[in-house]
């Protein structure tokens, strides 16, 4: 990048904010994937105003921009793929305020997840998407991939609450899309075509959040299965009897040992699989549920279902599952997290095809997830030093892939597409889809400035 753009770029956020040091580069390079790409310059922006004017005078010259906020993700949506400018919202993190009546908060984009959770929680409300990265994870990153997490099965993901937001356009302009009411059809829906845009739409500076009121009760299961086509069918079964569990997770055999490995808290190493379950809500409902959920247990065979028998036991369960990919980095060299996604009918089906999959090729995968709304996390465990290793990795990728969708299933179900599998979307969606996405984005951004390489591969 020409010196006299670098120090343009000062004027507008400040010299200090302003990085072009290899060493800022090489940090600034990689997300939570295994992908590196170098930017040019890196800017540390505060508001909408700076991002504003980086963006005018990148579409003058022609300067790609990405946005980054914590690099938690998973698709490689937050990589300066083309070079350039990358936009880090990190110090844009205030938390405006908690509105206790109209159950909302406003935030910029740069807020972590749990301090918005923590914030909320002094209103006894909480924010119900968790993604795994929750600790570290923007809400703007959240956004911009439509994150989901733990609570998916009964509270929803990102865009269920999202209320509106202030969005800087590919071309400069400030926007506000959305509003603070309940209902609103007034016009086309800006906030739902921006959550899940990957960031290649427009740059959220700031977001009006719903939140819930904590429930007052919940008790949290562990089963424990023979295999995981039992535990797979139990949860199948559990929603079937009309129980919509706050919490549903399914943990394999692979996964359940590497997270002993790693926490050594006692968990059972010779099950196949086990389901860790939360219901939610009024004392009286919780008790009526986990009844239900133990019965249906039983019916599928489990080993055993016992409820956590205090706050202390069940924090330790969910730190196990929230520590699982962590858990399944430390076997070998390289993790390849993937994020298939199924209706809840066919995640038997799913979980035999991956199980499949991993024989043929003799791949070791761990599998976990959010099983209670079909999102699995079919995680493959490998050595990509190995060049024949690498090419059968990516045979059980695109394998993965294609029996998902046969399923009826899709490629993502909170981590986005992004670099990742760009190339396999059209698996997925029909031409005249892709080419509509493409003119979307034309016509927000003319001179595809804003975080190009992303979704589309021409």
């Amino acid at each position: 990048m020409k010196e006299e753009h670098v120090k343009y770029l000062e004027e507008i956020a400040g010299q200090d904010k302003v990085l072009t040091d290899i060493e800022d580069k090489i940090c600034f390079g990689f997300d939570s994937t295994r992908l590196q790409y170098l930017p040019d310059v890196i800017v540390k922006v505060k508001d909408s105003r700076q991002i504003s004017s980086i963006l005018k005078f990148a579409n003058e010259y022609k300067i790609p921009v990405t946005p980054r906020g914590a690099a938690t993700g998973l698709s490689g949506g937050c990589l300066a793929v083309n070079g350039g400018i990358l936009l880090v919202l990190l110090e844009m993190n205030r938390i405006y305020y908690v509105n206790p009546i109209d159950l909302l908060v406003e935030v910029q984009a740069g807020a972590i997840t749990v301090d918005v959770d923590k914030a909320a929680s002094k209103y006894k409300l909480f924010y119900p998407p968790d993604p795994g990265s929750m600790k570290t994870s923007t809400i703007g990153g959240n956004i911009a991939e439509n994150a989901g997490g733990l609570r998916g099965l009964k509270y929803g993901v990102t865009k269920d609450y999202v209320n509106s937001m202030e969005v800087v356009l590919p071309t400069g302009e400030i926007i506000d899309i959305g509003t603070r009411t309940v209902k609103s059809v007034t016009g086309y829906n800006l906030v739902d075509l921006m959550v899940g845009s990957e960031g290649t739409l427009g740059v959220v500076s700031k977001a009006t959040l719903a939140l819930l009121p904590i429930p007052p009760a919940r008790a949290s299961l562990l089963a424990l299965f023979n295999n995981l086509t039992e535990a797979a069918k139990t949860v199948r079964d559990i929603v079937a009897e009309g129980v919509i569990t706050a919490t549903l997770e399914l943990v394999d055999n692979v996964t359940i040992n590497a997270i002993e490995d790693y926490l050594k808290i006692g968990l059972n190493r010779n099950v196949g699989a086990m389901l860790l379950i939360e219901v939610d809500g009024q004392q009286g409902s919780v008790d009526i549920e986990a009844e239900v959920i133990k019965k249906v247990c039983a019916q599928n065979n489990a080993l055993s279902c016992k409820l956590a028998a205090s706050e202390k036991e069940r924090d330790v369960l969910w730190s196990a599952r929230r520590a699982a990919l962590s858990s399944l980095a430390r076997i070998k060299p390289s993790t390849i997290l993937e994020d298939a996604t199924v209706p809840r009918s066919r995640i038997v089906e799913l979980v035999e095809a991956v199980n499949n999959i991993a024989k043929k090729y003799d791949i070791m995968i761990g599998t976990f997830g959010h099983a209670g709304d079909g999102n699995l996390h079919p995680t493959i465990l490998t050595d990509l030093r190995d060049k024949e290793e690498e090419k059968k990795v990516e045979k059980v990728i695109e394998e993965i892939f294609i029996e998902t969708v046969k399923l009826d299933g899709t490629l993502s179900g909170e981590h986005g597409i992004g670099l990742t599998k760009a190339r396999f979307l059209k698996l997925e969606i029909s031409d005249e889809v892709y080419k509509l996405m493409k003119k979307i984005k034309h016509a927000l951004d003319p001179n595809n400035i804003l975080n190009p390489g992303k979704l589309f591969v021409d």
